[in-house]
């Protein structure tokens, strides 16, 4: 279903009665309505960060519900689209702590790629309607996803930004793993402690510290 080994490590997940239940619903909305990501999309963050690879863990809440937004990366949004707000103000703090330049584009394949599992704790949502799909049982989905990275023994870093993602500590009891949580990079919030957070900075120092290799938080350059 993903291609790589997310395929055997969620292999019961996907044979669970609540499961079936998901995807039937899902399946439903996406034959009915105007659902995003793109259906072939869904579970991007898998495919693109196996679970052997991943570093460091950013999670985020439901998809982008604006056409062509969302594509299954939790904050990014593909080249040659607006980069969202919050998402602008991550792009700050990365360039505050590395001096790096804003880029212009929001896709951060690069990031999934490296091993940063974007994983939004929604994987689906209506257009036009946030959070329509927070009831339906991807949360309790994700909830084993991050079971199933708290019980890796390869050291990652959780970055929990907001109230919603905070929620997840709770999940997370392995002590080979580091925890950061500040509040979400939205420009509601930005500044009551995202701003100045320092996470990616102490999530590569982590990583070093473990022989890991860090993270390459750079992007694309703007020419604006």
């Amino acid at each position: 279903m993903i291609g790589n080994d997310w395929d055997l490590a969620l292999e019961d997940e996907f044979n669970k009665d609540y499961f079936f239940k998901v995807k039937d619903f899902v399946d439903h909305e996406y034959e009915t309505k105007t659902i995003y990501p793109p259906y072939d999309e869904i579970f991007n963050a898998f495919k693109f960060t196996p679970l052997s690879k991943v570093k460091v863990v950013i999670l985020g809440q439901d998809p982008y519900h604006e056409a062509g937004q969302a594509h299954g990366l939790a904050f990014s949004t593909p080249d040659g689209r607006p980069i969202p707000r919050s998402l602008k103000n991550i792009f700050k703090e990365i360039n505050v702590e590395y001096d790096y330049p804003i880029p212009e584009s929001g896709c951060l394949e690069k990031w999934a790629k490296q091993g940063v599992f974007l994983l939004n704790t929604v994987l689906t949502v209506e257009d036009g309607n946030a959070n329509s799909h927070s009831k339906c049982g991807w949360q309790t989905f994700t909830d084993n996803v991050i079971k199933i990275l708290n019980n890796q023994k390869q050291p990652i870093v959780f970055l929990l930004w907001g109230k919603q993602a905070e929620k997840k500590k709770e999940l997370i009891t392995n002590p080979n793993h580091l925890v950061l949580i500040t509040s979400h990079p939205s420009p509601f919030s930005a500044r009551r402690g995202f701003f100045g957070c320092n996470h990616f900075k102490l999530a590569n120092e982590f990583l070093r510290e473990n022989e890991i290799e860090e993270i390459d938080w750079k992007l694309v350059q703007s020419f604006f």
